[in-house]
Parts: structure tokens; sequence; C-alpha cells
């Protein structure tokens, strides 16, 4: 017996050992270095870093549509044309705790080339479009808010008419870069919601608004055009504005829907809108293609649109674009 001691000593170690493993609890170790926490497991760190607050929201879409028709010995006659119409529009949104800052720019270009008539090249869309927000929260969807807007176009537009008996057309300026320019500053309420379709809504009435029209041109100063006083290059108003936006609402699958409506009225004229909408209705067939159909609206009734019998009026101005190409988001 006493020869097996140390064999039976053995076995006892062993089930000893193995009973010590199954029952011991490891205890990680925690440790702090420079605000990060880090926990040792045996050989293991895991590190578990603060998550980082993201303030900034940026982005953009670019779209680009091109139309050409080559015609030679075309027995149904017709011209050969060739049409060019671009566009950009960048955002940058800001959020944080009770402040909120939103910044949108749009600009819109095309081009309309078609062979055998005077002034071949002719612009058919010029849209610049500045728009920037500020709030402070007030409740979950109201804010005091201050907003600037900026319009324009960057260059200059002609009106084309043919005089009785003759075989070509004439062109009269009638527009140009910052003539005219719109400088719109409002503060007031802004109801803002965000709907469960990400789509958003912004509603903004503003009895404190300052508004500026910009005549640079000196041909169409001097005729006092768009209000101005001849002459002059600035006409400021005081008065209040109405603006309603609405951003990304889904119409349906792959259809969504954007529009800007701003409304103005002259404290000294009171109840006299000047009117500017902008709607885009968006068709997305895939990632890189889409089809758009672009609505604005104007009305001012200090701007007298030029008849084609020679006489001026205002008038509801109007312009409709379906454009169907490459639409890239960013």
């Amino acid at each position: 017996m006493p020869k097996y001691l140390p064999f039976f000593g053995f076995l006892f170690l062993l089930i000893g050992l193995k009973s010590y493993g199954q029952d011991r609890i490891i205890l990680p170790d925690t440790v702090l270095i420079n605000g990060d926490t880090l926990i040792m497991l045996g050989d293991s760190i895991l590190v578990d870093e603060p998550v980082k607050e993201i303030f900034w929201k940026t982005g953009g879409n670019y779209n680009l549509n091109i139309q050409q028709v080559t015609l030679s010995n075309w027995a149904a006659g017709g011209t050969s044309s060739f049409a060019l119409n671009s566009g950009i529009s960048l955002f940058a949104n800001f959020k944080k705790d009770k402040k909120v800052w939103d910044t949108q720019l749009n600009i819109n270009l095309g081009f309309n080339r078609q062979t055998g008539r005077s002034y071949e090249t002719r612009k058919t869309n010029d849209n610049f479009l500045f728009s920037s927000n500020y709030g402070r929260e007030l409740s979950e969807t109201y804010y005091l808010s201050t907003q600037l807007d900026a319009r324009t176009q960057l260059l200059a537009g002609y009106k084309y008419s043919r005089p009785s008996g003759s075989e070509s057309d004439i062109r009269t300026q009638i527009s140009d870069f910052l003539s005219p320019g719109y400088v719109q500053s409002s503060t007031g309420l802004n109801y803002r919601k965000t709907m469960k379709d990400k789509s958003k809504l912004s509603i903004i009435a503003s009895p404190f608004t300052g508004r500026f029209t910009i005549v640079l041109n000196d041909s169409l100063s001097n005729a006092g055009a768009f209000g101005v006083t001849p002459g002059e290059n600035v006409r400021a108003e005081a008065g209040m504005s109405v603006t309603a936006q609405v951003t990304d609402f889904k119409l349906m699958d792959n259809v969504t829907w954007k529009s800007n409506l701003n409304l103005f009225s002259n404290y000294e004229s009171f109840g006299n809108m000047v009117v500017n909408f902008n709607s885009d209705i968006r068709l997305k067939v895939n990632k890189y293609i889409s089809t758009r159909i672009e609505t604005v609206l104007i009305y001012d009734e200090d701007v007298f649109i030029k008849q084609d019998d020679g006489t001026s009026k205002q008038s509801v101005q109007i312009q409709n674009l379906i454009n169907f190409g490459i639409s890239l988001d960013f």
C-alpha cells in the first residue's frame, strides 16, 4: 500500500487543479487613461471609446441633361438643335443643443442652340438661390429664427423679337447679373417638423422683414427697371413675409418633391404680395439617372414684362422644365 501513495497523491492533485480551474472567477481590471476606459481581461484589452457627436450634415446633388438633334437632307423638315441644362444643389445643416443653422445653395443654367436663326445660342434657364436660416429652440417644434435669402441670375437675359418686315430677329437686354438681385432678411417664429418618412416642413412667419432690390446694370437702372428709382441701384422695403418649405416629401416610391414658397408684402402697400414659388419633383430611376420636373412661378407688381406689341404690363412669370439625364447625389 505505501508504494501506491505517490500515485494516489498525484491523482488527487490533478483532481484539485481541475476543480480549481472550473470554479475560478476572473475579474477584469479597469484602467482610465485620458478619459478612455480600458478593460483588461487576461491577455485581451477592450477599449470603449466615447461616441463622437456629429453636428454637421452636408451633401448635394448635381444633374446634367443634354438633348441633340442633327438633321441632314431631312424630307420632313426641321432644324438641327442642341440643348443643355445643368444644375447643382448644396446644403449644410448644423444642429447642437437648442441651436440649428440650415444653409442651401441652388444654381441652374441652361442653353439652347438652333441652327439657321439669328442669335443661334440662347439662354433657357438661369437661377441662383441662396438661403440661410439660424434658429434657437423655444419648444419641440417652434424656433425663433433669422433667415437670409438672396436671388439673382448669372448671365445677361434678352428678349428676342422680329420687327415687321424684317427677316432676322433683334434682341433687347432685359436683365443681368444682380439686375435684378433680391436680398431679403427676416426674423420671426419658425415652425419645424420632421415626419416619419424623414421629409421636413418649415414655416416662418416674420413681421420684421427687410427686402432689397438691386439693379447694378446702368442702362436698366436708368430706365427704372424692377421698381428702382431711375438712376438708383438699390430699392429698400420694409414689410412682413411668410416662407414655407417642404423637403424630400415622398409622393410615391422613388418620387420625391421639394418646394419653397416666399410671400412678401410691403407695409406701404400692404396686401400686395410679391410671390416666389419653386417646385422640384424628382423621379429617380436608379442611382445615376432621374427625371426632374421643375417649376418656377414669380409675381412682382413692380416688374413690367414687355409684350410682343411693344407694351409692358404686370404678369405672372412661369418657367417649367422637364429634364431627363444624369443625377449624382453626394
